[in-house]
Order: C-alpha cells, then structure tokens, then sequence
C-alpha cells in the first residue's frame, strides 16, 4: 500500500484544514467539549452539524444520489484524520452512520425522501432501541413485542430497551422489535422507527459512575406506531440490524480520535516532572506509550484495508469484529495512561474540592473518561461475542 499522498489528495488535505478552521471558533469548541458541554450537548453538535451540512460533509460515506460525497478511500481518511486531530467529533452517529444506511439500503421511497434530508440537516436526532434487559449481546433474545391491531394499520408496541444513549433528547428511536414467535427467534424480529413523542413512550435516566447523563431506559405501554414506519418486510429486521451493527463497530474503532487523545497525553506527560525529569523520559512510562502507538498505527493500517475493500464496493464482514476489539483497547489503555499521569489527583472524587482545585487541571476528565471507558468493551457487541465472531469467520474454529 503506497501511503504517500498525490498533489491532489494534499491540496484535498489543506481544503479539510481550513475547514474546520473556520467553523470551529470558541464558543463552539466549548458547547461540545466545555464545561458545559454535558448540558448543551445537543445544541452544540446540531450547530456543528449545521456547518457541516451547509459545506455537504455531514454523511460524505453516503450514496451520492442522497447526499454523500463521490470519495476515494483516501479522502474519507483524510477527512477523518484531519477531523480528529483538532478535535472536532463525529457526527451524533445513530441518525447518520446508523440508522441512516439501514434506511437507504432498506426502506421505501417515501421513508428515503422524509427521513434521509432531515438526517442530514439534523431536524431529527435518533437514539437506538436494540439492549433489552435479557437481551444483550444475545440480541436475539428480545421480548418487546409489536402486535398489530385491529385495523391493521397500526403496530402496538410494549416492552422495554435499556442503555439508550441520549434518549432524553431523542426525536425519534429505532428499534428492533418481537412481531413473531413461531420460528426461529431471529426470524420473528422486525425493525420500527417510532415516534419519541407518540403517547406510552417513558424515557428514565441511568445514572452513570462518570457523572455524565447519557444512558436511559425506554418503556413501551401500548405505544401505536403505524405500519408504514416499518423498514422493509416483517420478521427481517435482525437482516437488517446486522448490516446496522458492521457500520456501528466500524465508527467505535474511532482511530482518528485515539491518535489526538495520544498526542494530548504525551504532551501532558512531557510537563509533567518525575523524579526531576519529564516523565515523558521515564522508561517504563514511555515504553507504554511506545506499545500503544504501536498499536494504533496498526489499527489504522487495518482500517485502510477495510475503506479500501468498502471503495470497492465489499461489505465489511469480521474485519469490522477485529477494529472495535483493537479500538476499545487502545482507548482504555490511553485513558489509563492519562490516569497515570495525573498521579494521585485522579483520585479525587467530585464535591466541594474538586480535582482541578487538588492538583492537575485535567485529573477530572481522566477519570470521568477513565470510569466511561470502562463500557467501550461491552456496548456495540462486547469484547467477548466480538472475539468469538473473529475465531468463527477469520481463524474458522
């Protein structure tokens, strides 16, 4: 693979830069990763989305005909790498890189001309109805059940979803649902977009130890959702919930974010001073830092290798398994790795001393991040199903 960029693909680099230049000002770097970011989340990210919209990068990775971008492989990895490196994130991915492509690969035309433009110029923002709580990584096993009614026009829903990522804030929710217990219980499952406002939807908060309100649980009771909002046949949403799944764990490798987080740490870690010098020049220090880097550059070769194969027009099978595996764990250990560093003020609990008044400035955020972390293994298919689908379809055990 030749990783030198051509005169065109360079000057595609310098459009991004300038780009995100441009757009990211102050105030909006401080509603998405601020203080107050946890409580203007949404405006930031709908106010950056907007920006990206406006120039036609919001979905670059979708079908021309609907909005995306006519990219090479390069290019989406440029974008992302230039992206991450000034810190701007990924779009809020359960509308654009989940939900969406579900839509166009499986849904009518009216439910393409409806949803897909106010995916992309964030008028809806989704949240995704997959975990149950006896349903997890055995996602098969799901019991919220969606009956027709009399008419027969209109599902009833009832059951419940649980680990909802933003599901206060949500519009709508799209969710695999029980419609069939005849067969096999992957073969009785269909997939419903549902109204976040329709009446029996009850969204609670799960308190979570980084203090961060994210996670919720969402109840049905009798909730109608009409037939139409239904995604292609009845009893083949698990068909369709797996072509979900590959885009979802391909977005959880998140390389272009670790490479940033990665420079930020070596950069906390040189200001920091060990024994006289920067512990940037301990040696068990900076042989850590040295493996996870090591890592990382060969996640994102391997990244490469899956843009390429997609360019092509192949769909990622377990090479998808293989980037979230390899991508959760460098993430946790950079987190520890800023634990480290912050020493003994990442320890400090939050209260009326807080870890910016203790020591380091930056103690908190590794901690809340270390203590979020900890989740990246299990959402998204844990580390475990993941490793089993890598040892059936890559090492054929």
């Amino acid at each position: 693979m030749d990783t030198r960029f051509t005169e065109e693909e360079l000057g595609f680099q310098a459009e991004v830069r300038q780009f995100f230049a441009d757009i990211l000002d102050e105030e909006l770097l401080s509603k998405l990763h601020g203080a107050e970011a946890s409580a203007n989340l949404k405006d930031g990210m709908i106010e950056y989305q907007h920006r990206l919209n406006e120039r036609g990068w919001m979905a670059p990775g979708w079908p021309v005909e609907y909005g995306g971008q006519d990219w090479s492989m390069t290019q989406h990895f440029i974008f992302n790498a230039e992206r991450g490196k000034v810190g701007a994130p990924a779009p809020i991915p359960f509308g654009v890189t989940m939900v969406a492509p579900v839509i166009y690969s499986y849904g009518s035309d009216e439910q393409k001309a409806h949803f897909l433009p106010r995916i992309l110029n964030s008028d809806d923002w989704w949240c995704q109805g997959y975990s149950e709580p006896g349903a997890g990584s055995d996602l098969a096993s799901l019991a919220c059940k969606a009956e027709l009614d009399s008419s027969g026009s209109n599902y009833v829903v009832n059951g419940s979803k649980i680990w909802t990522s933003f599901a206060q804030a949500a519009d709508w929710i799209f969710c695999l649902v029980r419609t069939d217990n005849s067969g096999r219980k992957q073969e009785g499952i269909s997939f419903l977009l549902i109204d976040m406002k329709s009446p029996g939807v009850t969204v609670r908060p799960i308190n979570t130890i980084d203090g961060f309100h994210h996670l919720n649980e969402v109840f049905f009771e009798d909730v109608k959702v009409p037939v139409e909002n239904r995604i292609g046949e009845e009893g083949k949403g698990w068909t369709y919930a797996k072509s979900l799944l590959v885009h979802e764990r391909l977005s959880i490798a998140e390389v272009a974010e670790s490479k940033r987080n990665l420079e930020q740490l070596r950069e906390l870690a040189r200001a920091e001073v060990n024994g006289g010098t920067s512990l940037l020049q301990d040696p068990a220090f900076e042989r850590r830092l040295a493996e996870v880097e090591i890592d990382l550059m060969a996640l994102e070769f391997t990244e490469l290798r899956v843009l390429a194969s997609a360019a092509e027009g192949n769909m990622p099978g377990p090479e998808s398994s293989l980037l979230k595996l390899q991508g959760t764990d460098i993430q946790q250990a950079i987190q520890e790795l800023r634990m480290d560093v912050a020493g003994y003020y990442s320890q400090t609990l939050q209260g009326e001393l807080n870890a910016a008044q203790l020591g380091h400035d930056f103690a908190d955020f590794a901690q809340k991040q270390y203590f979020r972390g900890r989740a990246s293994s299990i959402y998204g298919g844990s580390d475990e199903v993941q490793k089993n689908v890598t040892a059936k379809h890559v090492l054929g055990l």
